[in-house]
């Protein structure tokens, strides 16, 4: 188990873990009963200073912190997080399971096939045929998680500003065009010589 913080304070990096942590981060692992820890805190912060990271990387931002950390540590804390509604997990579609602190919204996400980076955003207003299951099977609906997938405005630039890389996946690399160009050529000679 994870030493309270008050037991820990002789320590130099507790010290500057109680004091980088904002009051919100303590007082909201008290409202939910939670012990303060400095393992804790620096899982929350490493969350909320980026969202939507792995559970890989929230173990690395929190071993670069702290120091000395169990990999077992981070995952459990995620796991009480998760549990408790402090985290929300997510888990995209042949994707490891992301983290992320924005909870208590029915907020839906945004994914990029091309470099997988998640972005946040508001549920739709209005009509939205998606969100309301045509039979709802005797199941009582409270959330419907959504994720869009497409390509974020980074990677459009970076394919529109090179035009002969637009293949779809699963055909191997662009051939060179002087590659090409030189067969056709070979080939209108032999044509036109006659061969």
């Amino acid at each position: 188990m994870s030493p309270d913080l008050d037991s820990i304070q002789g320590r130099g990096y507790a010290r500057r873990v109680a004091e980088e942590t904002s009051e919100d981060g303590d007082a909201m692992l008290r409202r939910h009963g939670m012990q303060i820890t400095a393992q804790r805190l620096a899982v929350l912060r490493a969350v909320s200073d980026q969202p939507h990271r792995t559970a890989d990387d929230i173990d690395k931002v929190v071993r670069a912190e702290l120091g000395a950390i169990s990999r077992q540590a981070v995952y459990d804390a995620l796991s009480v997080f998760t549990d408790k509604g402090v985290l929300r997990r997510i888990q995209p579609a042949g994707s490891p399971a992301r983290y992320e602190s924005r909870v208590g919204d029915n907020h839906h996400h945004l994914i990029c096939r091309t470099c997988n980076r998640m972005t946040d955003v508001d549920c739709a207003v209005g009509y939205t045929p998606c969100l309301t299951a045509a039979d709802a099977s005797g199941y009582q609906i409270d959330e419907a998680e959504v994720i869009y997938w497409g390509r974020c405005p980074e990677c459009v630039a970076a394919t529109s500003a090179r035009p002969m890389d637009r293949r779809p996946a699963g055909y191997g690399p662009i051939r060179s065009r002087s590659r090409a160009t030189s067969h056709q050529q070979q080939a209108a000679r032999e044509e036109h010589d006659g061969v």
